[in-house]
């Protein structure tokens, strides 16, 4: 297929084209002006915790090694070897100070430098090593602990690309005792058939909570109480303090918190083994601060979303990764807080089980469906007009922020604009 260049009829006020998910062409461009083009989070500082720790990620489909070398300087190498294009790094994760291809044995460090060519000579004159380096991402920053990266040397700081939505970011964060978080080893990875933007579309729906999560919520009211999980959304969301806003470059956030009610703790549902680090933590330092502590455990209420591929759900970090245009992985990475009671996150990783293994299910049930519906090319269009109706829909701060109603499409109409600026842009990447 070749895909269609007319932006105005491809992405409208209240709708979009269904080719912009289904086209092959689209998710090549993707890769490149998107997962590229744009800050593209890779990994969080605490996975990389000293000299030498290094990650295998993704940047798109582009193999990377995140690393960190014995000057504490970070860098994103691509994970192809100058010679013949094979990975140099097997290992998830661990510590090195250098990698070797196993296909001829070329060394380099990880800082990106090529070390050593075996049997050198059979080169002559012609082997310059100073120019045979793994290739890096040109522009790698750093905030607050979360690494992003992009290859386009016009890209604004990472700083001024998160903009206003780093505020709450920062209430993430700042929930630790130290202010930092640490992510924890391992993740939990689901794979849906469908286009990665299916999962953008959810990441701030307020809509669809009592439709897609009924059976999760009636298991939680029958087991539970009406006054846990996400009984929030049992009546529409919209008639709840809950709201979302939408930020410049395509960020979003579905803030739940203000219908929480005052307790995060007394919402949550119950973990195996709550009620013995309960007890451990009450005993060691108390009710009343124990309590207070526990309020750390569950997540911030928020789903807050920094596209391209970063969202912050519950107390969790998910990455949406792209593996082709009608396959995609979300990977969830449970986090603990800094100078937090033991107890608290043991149960902050106790909780980081729940949502992943019963609630992402659901959506990515509704992610396949809604990727087999879209296979009708005569079905073209996917509406998002919930909500545009109103007067003041389009209306943002001085900042560029709107804030619209719990159940408002806006989230997805501010990213796909962010989408559409980047992909008709002429865009030129550099690497290092």
């Amino acid at each position: 297929m070749t895909a269609m260049r007319n932006w105005d009829q491809l992405i409208q006020a209240d709708r979009v084209h269904r080719s912009i998910y289904t086209d092959p062409a689209y998710f090549a461009e993707e890769m490149t002006k998107i997962f590229g083009g744009l800050w593209t989070y890779l990994c969080h500082e605490s996975e990389l915790p000293k000299v030498n720790s290094f990650k295998r990620v993704k940047m798109g489909l582009r193999p990377l090694i995140v690393t960190r070398d014995a000057d504490n300087r970070f860098h994103a190498l691509f994970n192809r070897c100058a010679h013949r294009a094979a990975t140099v790094c097997q290992e998830p994760s661990g510590t090195a100070s250098r990698f070797t291809c196993a296909y001829h044995g070329w060394t380099y460090k990880n800082s990106g430098e090529l070390m050593a060519v075996a049997y050198a000579e059979g080169y002559g004159e012609c082997l310059n090593k100073a120019e045979l380096g793994l290739k890096k991402v040109t522009r790698v920053e750093s905030y607050r602990g979360f690494i992003f990266g992009t290859l386009n040397p016009d890209m604004p700081p990472l700083i001024d690309y998160l903009g206003e939505a780093r505020h709450y970011l920062d209430i993430f964060i700042d929930r630790a005792p130290d202010k930092e978080l640490v992510v924890q080893s391992g993740a939990y990875r689901g794979t849906f058939n469908g286009n990665w933007k299916i999962a953008w579309d959810n990441a701030a729906d307020g809509y669809h909570p009592a439709f897609g999560h009924r059976s999760l919520f009636e298991m939680t009211r029958i087991r539970n109480g009406q006054n846990k999980g996400g009984t929030h959304f049992s009546r529409n969301p919209d008639e709840s303090p809950m709201y979302c806003k939408t930020f410049p470059n395509g960020h979003g956030l579905l803030h739940q918190r203000p219908g929480m009610g005052p307790s995060l703790w007394s919402r949550v549902r119950p973990a195996p083994g709550t009620e013995s680090f309960v007890d451990a933590l009450v005993k060691r330092v108390g009710e009343t601060a124990a309590f207070e502590a526990l309020e750390g455990a569950p997540g911030a209420g928020m789903n807050l979303n920094f596209f391209p591929n970063l969202m912050i759900i519950g107390n969790q970090i998910q990455v949406v990764e792209p593996l082709a245009h009608g396959k995609t992985q979300l990977t969830w990475f449970a986090t603990t807080l800094k100078g937090a009671h033991e107890e608290v996150n043991a149960l902050r990783m106790r909780i980081a089980e729940d949502f992943p293994n019963f609630g992402e299910v659901d959506d990515m049930e509704i992610f396949e469906r809604c990727w087999e519906g879209l296979q009708a090319p005569e079905a073209e269009w996917v509406m998002m007009n919930r909500g545009l109706y109103r007067p003041d829909a389009e209306i943002m701060d001085d900042k560029g922020v709107r804030t619209v109603d719990a159940s408002d499409e806006a989230p997805m109409r501010n990213y796909l604009q962010a989408y559409r600026k980047i992909m008709e842009s002429e865009v030129t990447l550099a690497v290092a």
